[in-house]
């Protein structure tokens, strides 16, 4: 069955909503990963940190806020009268809610351990509710007033792809009508200081792919999409998807590549797809030393060096729960009638190769998707503990 994104909502580092964003994205516009202090001790460190001023949660909700729940909020609104109109349709009980996330509200449950620490007690506002993985599929639910299911998912860097995954699931098994899926993570010490530790940070803008590669920047994001069986206005549908853990190391990637070759090639029989059918791959390419090397011994193996690949981490950093569900919406917005040019996300990095890496065909501004036939784009997550995802979108006559 056929699982059709009709409709996408999406703030991170590059803006807030399809037009803002795509501009900057196809652009290779690095501008939102600005160096700040404060997040790690006596360091000055590249975050994709949303800029907008993000609007507080509805009165009726109130009791749900956090900046997490405020960034899937500002996704949400965008799309707000598709998903009202999806309500309409279905009714509350066939509408869905499955997210993913690694922070929730972790940001603020620091904050108030840390008052905590000085006054010896909780601020009066302090919620431990909204530090639980599932504070913000219960946020969207409640706001919507919806009764179908509602579940977060957080498999670290995979978790919203896996959210995408397990909402087409509830699609094909009949279970909903109508899925409001996609991913949320925000800024946070814990995290930051979390890969400074494991000494995977980078000082600059990330660099994938590049002898010169160093370790990783960190940002925000919140994408959304409302998925159902039929198109509803562009088209664009969630043809297959992949996964695998390879279980190696609770952090560091298997070296062969063989959990991220297994998830490809299972989103490619998913899709009743072989590998030249694909147009464009958004690569994982977290510019970490390992994970690089992993993931072009695994894309070279499955599409040797034509493929068009780019990662867009240097653009956004990397958003963690919410890096599956953003980057499928950057192969949604190549494929969206808002971009007849066929425009792809360029590879930004500073051009020096390593050769010991297999080769990839790291694009530049000027690359195109295909103007006539369908058009196949995979989008690669990998996480901590060996879990693999790669999603595959297409355009739909």
């Amino acid at each position: 069955m056929t699982a059709y994104l009709n409709a996408l909502g999406l703030v991170c580092a590059l803006g807030e909503g399809q037009a803002d964003v795509a501009r900057r994205l196809f652009a290779g516009d690095d501008s939102g990963m600005r160096g700040e202090s404060g997040w790690v001790p006596e360091r000055v460190l590249p975050v994709g940190a949303v800029r907008s001023a993000l609007a507080p949660l509805p009165a009726a909700v109130q009791h749900c806020q956090s900046r997490n729940n405020q960034l899937l909020y500002a996704a949400a609104m965008q799309i707000e009268p598709q998903l009202r109109a999806a309500i309409a349709r279905f009714g509350r009980h066939r509408v869905g809610v499955v997210l993913g996330t690694s922070t929730s509200g972790i940001a603020e449950g620091s904050a108030g351990i840390a008052h905590y620490l000085r006054e010896q007690q909780l601020p009066a506002d302090y919620r431990y509710a909204e530090q639980e993985l599932s504070a913000p599929a219960n946020f969207l639910s409640q706001w919507l007033a919806l009764s179908g299911p509602s579940y977060v998912i957080s498999t670290a860097c995979t978790s919203s792809a896996r959210a995408l995954m397990s909402a087409r699931r509830l699609l094909d098994m009949g279970v909903c009508d109508a899925l409001i899926c996609g991913g949320v993570d925000s800024l946070c010490k814990l995290t930051l200081n979390g890969f400074t530790a494991l000494e995977a940070i980078s000082n600059q803008r990330c660099n994938p792919f590049s002898n010169n590669r160093d370790g990783i920047n960190i940002g925000e994001a919140a994408a959304l999409f409302l998925m159902t069986r039929d198109a509803d206005g562009p088209a664009i549908a969630l043809l297959g998807a992949g996964a695998s853990s390879d279980a190696h190391h609770i952090s560091a990637p298997e070296p062969s590549g063989k959990g991220a070759l297994q998830a490809m090639r299972k989103a490619l029989e998913n899709a009743g797809l072989v590998p030249a059918d694909i147009d464009y791959l958004n690569l994982h390419g977290t510019a970490t030393r390992h994970n690089d090397a992993m993931e072009s011994l695994a894309v070279q193996q499955l599409f040797g060096s034509r493929l068009a690949c780019s990662s867009t981490k240097p653009l956004t950093g990397h958003t963690l729960g919410a890096a599956g569900a953003l980057e499928a919406a950057f192969c949604w917005l190549s494929l969206a009638a808002s971009n007849p040019e066929g425009r792809l996300p360029p590879h930004r990095w500073d051009g020096v190769s390593d050769p010991q890496l297999a080769p990839l065909n790291l694009i530049s501004a000027d690359q195109r998707l295909p103007t006539q036939g369908p058009r196949r784009l995979m989008s690669n997550s990998f996480a901590f503990g060996g879990n693999n995802v790669s999603l595959i979108l297409g355009d739909t006559p």
